[in-house]
């Protein structure tokens, strides 16, 4: 593998960091990535701190952290005197939300599970999986998930 020189343009940039060419220019729109070096043409440049700086981006993205988290990770990223609870707290704030939407997800498989074995799958009309979907008191079952209950339904 050729060793890259930097600066690099926006697509090599992308290459190298695993983030697309167009969440680059939304990154450095919304404040993400610092306003970049320019050629006299025009064209954007990236520094080698550039393209890590987008692998540390696209890290914090794959865990899920919003843009939000994503900028106060950044700015204590780059403070060399932070303290490392406040890292620690965005971490397990996020470990939160994760778990949060875990057990959502798990009650929206309890109830599709439920669903799904309720209804014999054959060429006859009747379902209830459409039957429970068009209940006027079934709300939205991510709703139902949120509340952590399943739906009832009759056998």
């Amino acid at each position: 593998m050729a060793m890259t020189t930097f600066p690099v343009n926006i697509g090599a940039a992308a290459s190298h960091s695993g983030v697309s060419a167009k969440m680059i220019r939304h990154y450095e729109q919304i404040g993400l990535m610092p306003a970049l070096k320019r050629t006299e043409s025009g064209y954007r440049t990236y520094a080698e701190t550039d393209v890590h700086l987008l692998r540390f981006i696209r890290h914090a993205r794959d865990l899920g952290f919003p843009i939000k988290q994503i900028a106060e990770l950044l700015s204590l990223w780059r403070d060399r005197r932070r303290p490392s609870a406040k890292v620690k707290a965005l971490a397990l704030e996020r470990l939160a939300q994760l778990n949060t939407k875990i057990d959502e997800l798990q009650a929206m498989k309890r109830t599709l599970e439920k669903l799904a074995s309720s209804c014999q799958g054959n060429d006859r009309p009747q379902c209830p999986i459409l039957d429970e979907l068009a209940r006027p008191d079934l709300a939205a079952v991510g709703s139902r998930a949120r509340d952590k209950r399943t739906v009832k339904f009759g056998t």
